[in-house]
């Protein structure tokens, strides 16, 4: 599996590359629109084509699924690729973005790298071989509860029927936690997640290339991740919660009296 990891994280690096690359020429990077408030720009098409590339050239065999040229998990091994989570961040000049690469086989997530190409940090896991930040393996600090906690969220703008959920789900977090987040880019917070940085995180409507990355190094970092009753199909409904045992099994209690239809898991 190393040796995939390191393919990986040649790829993402290569990515980052192009991505700091036209930072500074923002005002020349057509952008369009895929929907609400939901945007993708030349340099993440470009940045995605970097990384099918150095994939496709290491394992010819694999499929790739990736945000904005899709795919299909036609493969033993499929990777699941974001080649710029944040891109509105991004084109603001907030630099809140990362790129982020999980490996699958036969469904299970196998490994994960999310690289933060400002910061020029790196996250990295393999299942059963825990999860690493700059080369340091990471353990999650155990919670009790969200009480006093930093945590982090994704605000659903683009789904308008869950306006009023979500807001009722942090009103209640917001009661109690120390602190909240939101930081624009799922997986950089996910990975922030396994590295201490937030004790923990909660969205709605996210994507399995958002989250499939993340959610491995947080399991491997001793943490766990679920969806909004708790169970495991996180990747299937894009609702996802995520911290140490505790704090987890607290979130997903505060916020279960807001789970309506369409939101239940």
């Amino acid at each position: 599996m190393q040796p995939m990891i390191n393919v990986a994280v040649r790829a993402a690096r290569s990515a980052g590359n192009i991505i700091v690359h036209h930072i500074n020429r923002l005002d020349r990077i057509n952008v369009e629109a895929k929907g609400e408030n939901d945007f993708v720009s030349d340099v993440d098409r470009m940045a995605e084509d970097e990384i099918r590339a150095s994939l496709k050239q290491a394992y010819p065999d694999h499929a790739v699924v990736g945000e904005e040229r899709g795919g299909a998990e036609d493969a033993d091994y499929c990777w699941v690729v974001d080649p710029l989570d944040g891109t509105l961040n991004y084109l603001r000049g907030v630099p809140h973005f990362a790129v982020s690469i999980a490996l699958k086989h036969r469904g299970a997530l196998e490994a994960g790298v999310i690289y933060d190409p400002v910061r020029q940090e790196l996250w990295t896991a393999k299942r059963g071989g825990g999860c690493t930040f700059e080369g340091r393996r990471m353990r999650i600090q155990p919670r009790p509860s969200i009480d006093n906690a930093l945590l982090g969220t994704g605000f659903p703008l683009r789904l308008h029927a869950y306006h009023d959920a979500y807001l009722g789900m942090f009103g209640d977090v917001f009661r109690r936690a120390g602190d909240l987040r939101r930081g624009g880019s799922a997986a950089l917070d996910l990975a922030y997640v396994a590295c201490g940085r937030l004790d923990g995180f909660w969205e709605i409507g996210l994507k399995p290339w958002d989250m499939a990355a993340g959610a491995l190094m947080i399991r491997e970092a001793g943490g766990i991740v679920g969806d909004f009753a708790g169970g495991d199909g996180y990747l299937d409904t894009g609702n996802i919660i995520a911290g140490s045992p505790k704090l987890f099994a607290d979130l997903v209690r505060t916020i279960a009296p807001h789970r309506i239809e369409g939101i239940r898991a």
